[in-house]
């Protein structure tokens, strides 16, 4: 193994870029629903976010098809919100907003989530995280379940009239982003022992989840609606994956270990990017770069 062998404790993800095909209708869910602010619009991109930080970024490519629910790419984009009331306001924005777009709500343990389809189909995790110290860990594993949260009551119980009149409340980032892939096992060597995640669960051959500096994750990755992918094609929805690292020492780190795996990267002297397995852009800088 070589040294340098891990990312970084202070790993984060940035952005998630989605091509899509309505940029002014996906623009619209994610500002008016979701209540992120458009940070910039140029040409046929717009950023999203909360603050100075992005979230989503949209690109329009309406020469694009939708690729099939079954293929390689993104399970969902998940945005993790500071406060429980700032989660509330945003829930509570989109289920008013686009009430047909709500999928599912879940208390996995060390975080509260609300899972919603945006209008062409790309899956989003509006979340809160438990304090860490309420997390557990058995044996290096994270302690997460899927108890059901009852979405009216915890409105009940965190929406503010103050949200409710501006949903736009508190900071907001990726905290996480799940694929869909071919396979378990092939995903796990990938993003474990190449890229340098640490693994801190996994489903059998059905999911796995890994983080760095022992977040519950950062990334997950399964096989539920696409066992057997093989790599993407051109197609909307997920484009590049956004992975930030402290320093630009820590992207050389990761371009020699992936290098020394024999992973193909590009490198323009401050990002460097390669495909995983499935063909999905991943792309790595330092939080300064």
């Amino acid at each position: 193994m070589m040294s340098d062998a891990k990312l970084a404790a202070d790993t984060a993800m940035g952005p998630v870029t989605l091509k899509v095909g309505d940029l002014d209708g996906m623009t619209a869910y994610y500002r008016d629903a979701v209540a992120l602010q458009v940070l910039a619009a140029e040409g046929g991109t717009v950023t999203l976010g909360r603050g100075v930080q992005p979230v989503v970024i949209l690109e329009h490519a309406p020469e694009l098809k939708h690729a099939s629910p079954r293929d390689a790419g993104l399970f969902h984009t998940a945005i993790l919100f500071d406060t429980e009331e700032a989660l509330a306001a945003s829930v509570y924005s989109v289920a008013q907003k686009y009430p047909n777009t709500f999928t599912g709500s879940s208390d996995h343990l060390v975080s509260k989530a609300f899972y919603f389809s945006d209008p062409e189909g790309n899956g989003v995790e509006l979340y809160w995280d438990r304090d860490r110290s309420a997390w557990g860990w058995v044996h290096g594993t994270i302690e997460m379940g899927t108890v059901y949260l009852d979405p009216n009551r915890f409105l009940q119980e965190n929406l503010t009239e103050g949200a409710v009149a501006e949903p736009l409340i508190g900071g907001a980032q990726v905290g996480h982003v799940h694929l869909q892939v071919g396979d378990v096992q092939s995903a796990r060597e990938f993003y474990v022992e190449r890229l340098g995640f640490d693994e801190t669960a996994q489903y059998g051959d059905q999911a796995v989840f890994v983080s760095a500096g022992g977040y519950h994750h950062h990334m997950a990755m399964n096989t539920w609606n696409s066992r057997g992918a093989g790599p993407r094609l051109p197609a909307l929805g997920l484009a590049p994956v956004d992975i930030r690292v402290p320093t630009p020492d820590d992207v050389g780190a990761l371009t020699e270990r992936l290098r020394h795996h024999g992973v193909q990267t590009r490198d323009d002297g401050r990002t460097v990017s390669f495909d995983d397995p499935w063909a999905n852009l991943i792309q790595v800088a330092s939080v300064g770069g």
